[in-house]
């Protein structure tokens, strides 16, 4: 079986992108391709390629930033039109640990009814990162960062980051981390790719929600991958203008404070936690 995996690039340094290449070709579970979908001002980071002259990577310069989705997207449809079952969206700043892709393959081959699974991420130091999430409200996303009450604060995103889950357990999440995203295509095809209306952020949360709601969207324990979170939207003011940006577009789809699909999905999933606990 053949994988493809796809990495957005903009100005990305070296250091971290060599790692997450090196992790993902370490894969023995069949033949890999990779994207390399570049949105920077020039075309320097082609010389990636060069760096791996027995590897099957595609280097696609856009000559501007045309946004993370839509870059995504450029690579998941070339790997649609290969007819592969799979596809891989990574994030640059990733390592895949030593069986991971080869358990999410198996799982996947086994449980048609999934269309995206995500393994569990940690921190460099080992420590859990708390990526399933609940559909978020507005409070989520948008005014909690400006509350300054701390306690109330922790209490609404302990809630939100499911922390009441020990996170060892397979679950179907209707919000999963688009740091790793291992997506069936055939889901794909009938709930469509990343809105390309979201510049950055809200994209994988936009996705998952449309996959959940015809296939399972699982989260992994079993498989790890390490994560340098950066949380950048909180250190850089432009970042934040287009967090925010997305966050409005993405309740203006769903629903402010009246989303009943959330509400339904929410309450399914902290029931099935409950069972699990």
């Amino acid at each position: 079986m053949k994988l493809s995996a796809s990495i957005v690039l903009y100005q990305t340094d070296l250091t971290p992108l060599k790692k997450v290449i090196d992790s993902y070709f370490a894969c023995k579970s069949g033949a890999l391709q990779l994207f390399l979908v570049d949105n920077s001002p020039t075309d320097m980071l082609k010389s990636v390629v060069t760096m791996y002259p027995d590897k099957e990577i595609h280097y696609i310069f856009n000559n501007e930033n045309i946004g993370y989705g839509k870059a995504h997207n450029i690579a998941i449809k070339k790997s649609m039109e290969q007819g592969l079952p799979y596809h891989i969206v990574l994030n640059p700043d990733i390592v895949i640990q030593e069986g991971t892709l080869e358990k999410l393959t198996h799982y996947m081959n086994e449980h048609p009814e999934v269309g995206n699974i995500m393994p569990k991420i940690i921190y460099p130091d080992g420590q859990l990162q708390y990526l399933c999430k609940l559909l978020p409200s507005p409070i989520d996303l948008i005014f909690r960062r400006f509350i300054p009450f701390k306690k109330w604060r922790d209490k609404s995103n302990q809630k939100y980051e499911l922390h009441s889950f020990r996170y060892d357990k397979k679950i179907n999440i209707p919000n999963l981390s688009g740091c790793f995203m291992f997506l069936r295509t055939k889901a794909l095809e009938k709930v469509g790719l990343f809105d390309e209306n979201i510049f950055m952020y809200l994209e994988d949360i936009d996705l998952n929600r449309r996959i959940h709601r015809a296939y399972k969207t699982i989260f992994f324990p079993e498989a790890v991958v390490v994560h340098e979170y950066q949380k950048a939207s909180y250190k850089n003011i432009k970042l934040l203008k287009a967090h925010i940006k997305s966050a409005i577009y993405y309740f203006n789809k769903y629903g402010w404070f009246f989303d009943k699909e959330r509400k339904i999905v929410n309450a399914e999933v902290l029931k099935e936690i409950k069972q699990l606990s």
